[in-house]
């Protein structure tokens, strides 16, 4: 049993490289060429021997040799997948064909497709926008928002379309001088993402949305709190336009933020304020408020310190009676917010628990809806302006989630697309073949600012064009005309309906005034039950989750 396991079975090869081994080494006798050949045959003979003795991996013990092409495969199973196997409508979380079209309107080409659709058209959950048969030709595409109170405080212009938050340090520094040129070169938004200002956003010279989290890196002490000369020094720049403060992220909720160690250079750790060569963690709360209340004083204390401009929170929809107690207290105390921006749990992250990924925190179009009834039943819709992040890549997904409540949105993975990302999905290794998402000199040195940033800019325009065309054939001149009636969703083969007639609705006012319709069940039970005070409910009113 044990000769046939040799010759044929599990230790076939092994025993093969070690009969070669001999035979290359008895070859030496007649020739000094054997040399090379004994030496590479020995070595995979020492390594077959090394796996059946000492592996710590049973495939590897059971298997010599062989084994070691398990891992190999498993390696390299994801790039496999993508270019062989995966199908062009796979989203993994991008498909093919998502991809394709970010590249090719990057690429100023055009991002169109022959001999039909390939959506599954009559598959629960396929959605779409309802047409006119009365068109219009929009011919400014720029759509924007303005943020903040006209004649109180400095306001911003938005755009329709932003880049989301992505730190120096998750991203190369030619990454973010790239997306920041390209912003400037489009005229829109970049988030810095709660890794602080570097110079490479300025460098860029784009438009910047600097985010505070709970590390308040650039703005910290040595001991890691607030501080407020620092704060005022970057939040002055003209190029800082606004001032988000972020209480969660989509990806991972609840959990702070984390750079690996060999991310953490010199040069990240003078920019953020922290330790260098050490994982980065962000703490999973603010230490400057704890309660809606203090939030919206923490939010006045930057608006001051920075001049007067727009200051949001971006946040990840969890506990419902969180946010309704926020806008409560918008309501009691006066001290509104500029902007909030949702973020899905459909977000993508350089690094997050896997169970915090899949099953943490509410999908994008649920929390967009709630928010939006939020705001609107307190009256406050106007004057609050609302921004969309996660898993938006085309001109639809921008419409989609502008009709369901959002006033813009923002992309993170489609600008790296942008750039040249490949997803890989490789990110919080160090090893991004893309030079997109590693701090090595080495890998980073392929990205071309200036080539890259115009594809930004592509990218950018291109879309908004083909928002343009979408609203055109719908009949609607600005995307803030939009509303839930305009979209249209399969639930089964026999039943459809208007986003309108799925989600609930909510009057305007009608928490305050309680007349009107407040359709959404978690705003009537909560309203009456949060407090300006505090985030919690008491003990006997949890159960009513």
């Amino acid at each position: 049993m044990l000769l046939k396991e040799i010759l044929f079975g599990r230790y076939a090869v092994w025993s093969a490289v070690c009969g070669l081994t001999v035979l290359s080494a008895l070859g030496i006798l007649l020739s000094s060429h054997m040399i090379w050949p004994t030496v590479v045959f020995g070595f995979f003979a020492v390594l077959g021997c090394r796996d059946y003795f000492k592996s710590t991996h049973p495939v590897r013990a059971n298997y010599p040799l062989m084994g070691r092409l398990r891992y190999l495969l498993e390696s390299i199973r994801p790039e496999l997948r993508q270019y062989f196997w995966e199908s062009d409508t796979d989203e993994t979380p991008y498909s093919r064909n998502q991809r394709a079209m970010v590249y090719q309107r990057a690429k100023n080409n055009q991002a169109k497709r022959s001999f039909g659709t390939e959506k599954a058209v009559y598959e629960e959950d396929f959605n779409w926008l309802n047409h006119s048969v009365n068109p219009i030709k929009i011919t400014d595409h720029d759509f924007r928002t303005e943020v903040g109170v006209e004649g109180q405080d400095l306001t911003y212009s938005m755009s329709l379309l932003n880049i989301s938050g992505m730190s120096f340090g998750a991203l190369s520094p030619p990454a973010v001088e790239a997306l920041s040129q390209g912003a400037q070169l489009g005229g829109f938004a970049q988030n810095t993402g709660e890794g602080s200002l570097s110079r490479y956003h300025a460098a860029g010279g784009g438009d910047l949305i600097w985010q505070i989290s709970t590390g308040y890196f650039g703005c910290r002490t040595p001991d890691g709190c607030f501080d407020a000369e620092l704060f005022k020094q970057n939040a002055t720049l003209t190029q800082v336009k606004m001032i988000e403060i972020k209480l969660s992220q989509g990806a991972k909720p609840g959990h702070g933020g984390v750079l690996p160690a060999p991310k953490v250079t010199e040069e990240i750790a003078r920019t953020r304020g922290i330790p260098m060569g050490q994982t980065c963690e962000s703490p999973a709360s603010h230490a400057e408020f704890s309660t809606p209340t203090e939030l919206l004083e923490f939010g006045q204390r930057l608006k001051s310190l920075s001049g007067g401009k727009p200051v949001g929170v971006k946040l990840c929809i969890g506990h419902p009676w969180e946010f309704v107690a926020l806008v409560k207290a918008m309501v009691e105390t006066g001290q509104v917010l500029d902007f909030i921006t949702v973020d899905g749990s459909e977000g993508g992250t350089g690094a997050a628990p896997t169970e915090f990924s899949d099953h943490i925190g509410s999908p994008l179009r649920d929390a967009i809806v709630f928010v939006d009834n939020a705001l609107r039943g307190a009256g406050l819709r106007e004057r609050v302006k609302i921004g969309a992040s996660a898993k938006i890549v085309s001109a639809y997904d921008i419409t989609r989630v502008c009709a369901l409540g959002a006033d813009w949105c923002n992309m993170a993975r489609p600008f790296m697309f942008a750039l040249g990302c490949i997803q890989a999905k490789d990110c919080g290794s160090g090893h991004c073949p893309t030079g997109i998402t590693t701090m090595d000199p080495q890998r980073y040195r392929a990205i071309d600012i200036p080539s890259r940033a115009e594809r930004v800019r592509n990218f950018h325009k291109h879309t908004l064009e083909a928002v343009a065309e979408l609203l055109g054939a719908a009949g609607i001149p600005h995307p803030k005309d939009l509303n839930r009636r305009h979209i249209v969703r399969r639930l089964s083969a026999s039943q459809i309906k208007l986003a309108d007639q799925i989600y609930p609705r909510v009057s305007d006012g009608a928490l305050l005034t309680g007349e009107g319709v407040v359709e959404d069940p978690r705003l009537r039970t909560y309203w009456s039950l949060v407090s300006k005070d505090s985030f919690h409910l008491g003990d006997e009113q949890t159960t009513l989750t």
